[in-house]
């Protein structure tokens, strides 16, 4: 993790960048707001943009800004307010005996393989399934980024890893995958269960999500962690308060 001199109060600049597909619902286009990526202060001002409704994908900082189109909607879980309900819980009891293991941000030989065994599996033909070594390191690894993977094993055996950024305040999930013959184990819910009893237990306030985007069956999960706040361009509030009725 990168340090610096720079004062916070020293503007950092922001870019548009050009149309592409969208990787959300593919007849669609779009274009991302992004954070300088040759500036050495990323590091301090990653806490910030995370709580204006930014992300982070390898070194970029970034957030969706597409014309006409506000579909994705910054998302995250107050620590202290969440409570499983009935299927977290039996999400929980059911993958009781995987243990949960913190282990420094660097791609092994397992981690690859498990990656690209989830990307063929869920990615078919979306221009990702064809990833390697260096794809992994560039969408996962962030070179300022203070991250870590959880690692989601039984006897042993690798089930998930959840790529995970730690700020002063939060954490943030920034991907997760997983051994596709386990999905019907929910572990992606699983790692978010995780990530959560992690976060409490550092005594932080908040575990970052991403984006929701409603209609989209890929995001179904995230609705279902209450209470969910969301992030409406200026402050952040319970979801059902930004988005109304």
């Amino acid at each position: 993790m990168g340090t610096n001199s720079a004062s916070p109060r020293e503007d950092v600049r922001l870019f548009h960048t050009g149309e592409h597909p969208c990787g959300y619902w593919p007849e669609r286009v779009a274009r991302d707001l992004v954070l300088d990526p040759r500036d050495p202060r990323l590091a301090m001002f990653y806490p910030t943009a995370l709580s204006w409704g930014f992300r982070r994908s390898g070194d970029l900082v970034y957030r969706p800004h597409c014309q006409g189109c506000r579909a994705c909607v910054p998302v995250r879980i107050p620590i202290d307010r969440f409570t499983p309900d009935r299927s977290q819980r039996r999400c929980a009891a059911r993958n009781a005996r995987v243990e949960a293991r913190v282990v420094p941000a660097q791609r092994s030989a397992e981690h690859l393989a498990l990656y690209q065994r989830y990307l063929t599996h869920r990615h078919a033909g979306g221009g990702m399934d064809d990833h390697g070594a260096a794809e992994f390191e560039q969408f996962l690894v962030g070179r300022w980024s203070d991250s870590r993977f959880l690692e989601l094993r039984e006897d042993g055996r690798l089930l998930a890893v959840a790529v995970t950024d730690l700020v002063p305040q939060a954490l943030s999930a920034v991907y997760t995958f997983f051994d596709p013959n386990d999905a019907a184990r929910s572990l992606g819910t699983l790692a978010i269960l995780r990530q959560l009893e992690w976060a409490r237990r550092d005594q932080r306030q908040w575990l970052y999500l991403g984006y929701w985007i409603a209609g989209h069956r890929k995001m179904d999960y995230k609705r279902r962690f209450t209470p969910l706040e969301a992030f409406d361009g200026r402050r952040w509030d319970d979801i059902e308060d930004v988005l109304g009725p």
